[in-house]
């Protein structure tokens, strides 16, 4: 029989991140990419509402919640100065392994994951199981002869000098998400970006 956990209304004060302080189970492997980041709070900014609808999913420990799924819309209540945010309280029935699975499983298509959390902490053959895509990381079979080859050096310096490279551009908060679809836009037309920057920059040098 399947038991329906009801939802709860829990203070800010009184949740905390999954970092591994529960015995056994790992600390949350997701993270989220800054744009993704951006959109998330955005969207629960206009519609805080949606939160009832997707409750963080939390377990008691220590007279505290640790949250196991809903780590970043957490932040983002945070910094909106919500005093309290829905969550499902995981009863305290349920294993360590089935912890586990709602780690992985809840998250499964959202945000990014940590490779060397999971790489360090997480059973390789249970993430598969729950469904999670991830990297074999068994090195064991990786075949390093081609390291002893003479002609390695010349064969490197010949691929690096066809290897773009980037430089880290800041924006303000409030510019980001369009100089974010801008690029997107340009990149999608085939425009090679750092080309009509540096003329762009050039342009208004010879202004000075």
């Amino acid at each position: 029989m399947i038991e329906l956990i009801k939802s709860e209304l829990i203070p800010i004060k009184k949740l905390v991140n999954n970092n591994g302080q529960i015995e056994g189970l790992p600390k949350n492997p997701r993270i989220i990419k800054d744009h993704k980041y951006l959109k998330l709070k955005s969207s629960i900014e206009e519609n805080p509402e949606f939160l009832g609808a997707r409750e963080l999913l939390v377990y008691a420990h220590e007279n505290k919640f640790v949250i196991l799924a809903g780590n970043m819309r957490f932040k983002v209540a945070q910094e909106l100065n919500f005093k309290e945010i829905p969550c499902k309280i995981i009863p305290s029935s349920f294993t360590i392994e089935q912890l586990k699975a709602i780690v992985i499983k809840d998250n499964v298509s959202y945000g990014s994951e940590d490779w060397d959390a999971l790489a360090n902490e997480w059973d390789y053959e249970q993430l598969q199981f729950w469904g999670l895509d991830v990297p074999n990381f068994d090195n064991s079979d990786i075949d390093y002869s081609i390291l002893d080859d003479d002609d390695l050096d010349s064969q490197i310096n010949d691929m690096a000098s066809e290897v773009k490279k980037a430089i880290q551009i800041e924006f303000e908060s409030e510019h980001y998400d369009e100089a974010y679809e801008l690029v997107k836009f340009w990149r999608e037309k085939k425009l090679y970006i750092g080309g009509f920057l540096i003329e762009k920059l050039k342009t208004e040098k010879e202004k000075l």
